[in-house]
């Protein structure tokens, strides 16, 4: 399970308060979670009371898989006008696309969407920019972003499960790299995402990669409930999937969905 904190955002140093006090002005777009495939752009199509997105595709890998991993090569033109668009850092937004594009290969029934892992790398890290670092061109986030102490005090308490090897501490256990992951969520769910032969939360591409194959291993997400239960069980909190759908809606809509 990938139970954690996450760390709040540069922008969002917010209290434990102040995001209850906001569920109910995200609880509208909760419900209308971004359900994009592929790299898209989306367009709404209303089912019901919960309006839907299917998506028109317009963007294609441009390179096969490499010969040691599964990344894909992006389209130049996409991710410049994407990250234009949404202020995504683009080494970051190549990341997310090129991982879910290897789940669309992977796992087609998931129907992930790289807005969804978007949202969820700006909520954890704001994208691997948290306490001044920065995703280098090589993917890695330097320094290294290490998330609080989980040792009971305002955090769940997790005894150290990796001697210390990724996140430095060898009493505590502590949440690692630009999407958070706990040493020993990562020691289940670690992927190579830049076919180096090395899977490690501090590199971008294998933190993207592993995190949409985590969202996609209890299957669909092409409903809102699917969706709901796939984002709770990466953080077990309606508040953080509520902030999830938020930002998934709104890097759609800066794309034209």
């Amino acid at each position: 399970m990938h139970e954690h904190e996450p760390l709040p955002p540069p922008s969002r140093l917010a209290s434990i308060a102040s995001i209850v006090s906001g569920i109910a002005a995200v609880a509208l777009l909760a419900t209308t979670v971004v359900l994009a495939t592929q790299l898209s752009r989306v367009e709404p199509v209303a089912t019901g009371d919960a309006p839907v997105v299917t998506s028109a595709d317009v963007v294609t890998t441009t390179g096969a898989p490499t010969a040691s991993g599964p990344q894909r090569s992006i389209d130049p033109s996409w991710l410049a006008s994407t990250a234009a668009a949404t202020g995504i850092p683009p080494r970051a937004l190549a990341a997310y696309a090129s991982a879910t594009l290897v789940a669309a290969d992977e796992s087609p029934q998931c129907g992930l969407g790289w807005n969804t892992v978007a949202a969820i790398g700006a909520t954890e890290t704001g994208h691997g920019t948290h306490g001044g670092s920065a995703i280098d061109p090589d993917g890695w986030a330097r320094p290294a972003i290490l998330g609080p102490r989980l040792d009971g005090q305002g955090f769940a308490a997790i005894r150290d499960t990796d001697g210390g090897q990724l996140d430095g501490d060898t009493a505590w256990d502590r949440a690692v790299g630009p999407l958070q992951f706990i040493p020993s969520t990562w020691a289940r769910w670690g992927a190579d995402g830049n076919g180096d032969g090395v899977s490690d939360p501090h590199q971008i591409d294998d933190a993207a990669l592993a995190a949409v194959r985590y969202l996609c291993h209890g299957g669909s997400t092409t409903t809102p409930s699917e969706w709901r239960r796939a984002v709770f069980s990466y953080n077990h909190s309606d508040a953080y999937v509520d902030q999830i759908a938020s930002r998934a809606n709104a890097y759609a809509a800066a794309v034209g969905g």
